[in-house]
């Protein structure tokens, strides 16, 4: 099943409180960058985020999920309401992602 485009908006909207998000669709569902650096996406009407060690700690009872067979499990963000909550998971997630491999030319 893929993602629908309002479920893409709302959860964009509640991370409005964060600069430099963007997405980009893939296969029917959608990739969420922070400044550049992928922290997530929405598969299956569900946000999901890297398992980082700060993810982890902010909601340690998320249930692990796959975005899709054969990948790497990742959390299940349930507090999609908070904004206050996902500036600060995003954030300090973001701090612990290594910075994207430039693309050689």
């Amino acid at each position: 099943m893929a993602s629908s485009k309002d479920y893409l908006a709302y959860i964009l909207d509640q991370l409005s409180l964060l600069d430099g998000i963007t997405h980009r669709a893939m296969m029917g569902e959608f990739i969420l960058y922070k400044d550049k650096k992928i922290f997530g996406g929405i598969y299956d009407d569900r946000f999901l985020v890297k398992p980082t060690k700060s993810a982890m700690e902010k909601m340690p009872k998320a249930p692990h999920e796959l975005p899709y067979e054969g990948a790497k499990e990742m959390l299940l963000v349930e507090d999609v309401d908070n904004r206050e909550f996902l500036r600060e998971l995003v954030t300090t997630m973001c701090a612990e992602l290594p910075d994207p491999k430039s693309r050689k030319k």
